[in-house]
């Protein structure tokens, strides 16, 4: 789902780039096909992308014959590649994110690495550090092109939504945000330490954890389950509503990063002007932490104790708030800019030869 949305500035650009090219829109996950056709409509060209074995990705591409392949961040498919090396069908990893972890992982393998990240035409990396290290494993022609969540424009009725809804409940709203599997219970025993408790609302990153999660909450949104000042805990539990709860909150606490499983999207909170409060693990997103961090945007904790500690600061303080809010949106103003990068490169490619 983070992918579908990250290349959403991307597929329209290629789209108003070049009308006369239909956009085949791949997936892994039903979610993901979900996320594909909330975005671009119900008419959109969508399929699921084949398991990587040799046959299935000869046959998809036979299929298809696409000209240009477009892989988001690190959806790297050594059969694909090498499938669209035979056939002719230059790829771009578009976004393209390598953590250090990855990077070590890839390195155990170094020949099978080698030639699948050399086979990529082109590369836009996120940052520096992710260049180097696609470079270190056999990739060329690696540019740094930005981050295209940058790019990402927050639902303005979403916004608008979820500033009533916050208007309408009269009480701080605690948002926790992405929060995977371990995490909900990490993070609620620590408010249960808090006096004068917020109203604390999760949204789980994975769907088919909505209902799990569901036993910790008074309230659900999907039920259409009003909050108000009895509620402690209400679950987000509906789909492409993350602008909604970016706005309706007064603090958001970023999941995924208090197990190390390298943290979820921290742009789109900083996007809606929510202040953002981090655990340590945010390795697959250290450039945009990094910047946030800079930019006085976010605060990064040691555990859920310290987290739910400087949220509550947070919570009693406006004037900071207000300054980290606005120092957010001017930070994604100010890396705007990396769809343009990535469609230079699309175009250069698309216009030399190729198969389709």
């Amino acid at each position: 789902m983070g992918e579908a949305r990250a290349a959403a500035p991307l597929v329209e650009a290629l789209r108003a780039a070049f009308p006369d090219h239909a956009v085949l829109l791949t997936c892994t996950t039903a979610a993901g096909r979900d996320t594909l056709r909330q975005i671009h409509g119900a008419g959109a060209l969508v399929s699921y992308l084949p398991y990587d074995l040799p046959g299935a990705v000869r046959r998809f591409l036979g299929h298809w014959h696409p000209r240009l392949g477009v892989l988001m961040e690190t959806e790297v498919w050594p059969n694909l590649l090498a499938a669209c090396a035979e056939a002719g069908v230059p790829v771009v990893l578009a976004n393209a994110r390598m953590s250090e972890k990855s990077a070590r992982g890839y390195a155990r393998w170094p020949a099978l690495g080698r030639a699948m990240f050399a086979s990529l035409a082109e590369v836009c990396a996120q940052s520096a550090a992710d260049a180097a290290r696609l470079r270190a494993l056999g990739a060329r022609n690696v540019a740094v092109t930005g981050n295209l969540k940058f790019d990402v424009e927050p639902d303005a009725a979403q916004l608008a939504a979820g500033r009533a809804w916050r208007a309408h409940l009269g009480r701080p709203v605690l948002l926790l945000a992405s929060t995977r599997e371990g995490e909900e219970q990490l993070l609620l025993k620590e408010a249960s330490q808090i006096r004068d408790l917020p109203l604390i609302v999760i949204v789980p990153r994975h769907p088919q954890r909505f209902d799990e999660v569901a036993q910790w909450a008074d309230a659900r949104r999907s039920r259409q389950e009003a909050a108000d000042g009895k509620t402690k805990v209400y679950l987000g539990d509906t789909m492409g509503e993350m602008a909604f709860y970016f706005a309706a909150c007064d603090v958001a606490v970023i999941g995924g990063s208090f197990l190390p499983l390298g943290g979820q999207n921290l742009i789109e909170a900083l996007a809606a002007g929510a202040p953002v409060v981090t655990g340590p693990s945010m390795f697959n997103f250290a450039e945009a932490m990094r910047l946030a961090l800079e930019a006085h945007a976010a605060v990064q904790a040691a555990g859920p104790g310290e987290a739910l500690r400087e949220a509550v600061r947070l919570l009693r303080d406006p004037a900071r708030r207000a300054e980290m809010a606005a120092a957010g949106k001017q930070l994604c103003e100010l890396h705007r800019g990396a769809t343009a990068r990535h469609l230079a490169v699309c175009r250069r490619l698309l216009s030399g030869p190729g198969r389709g």
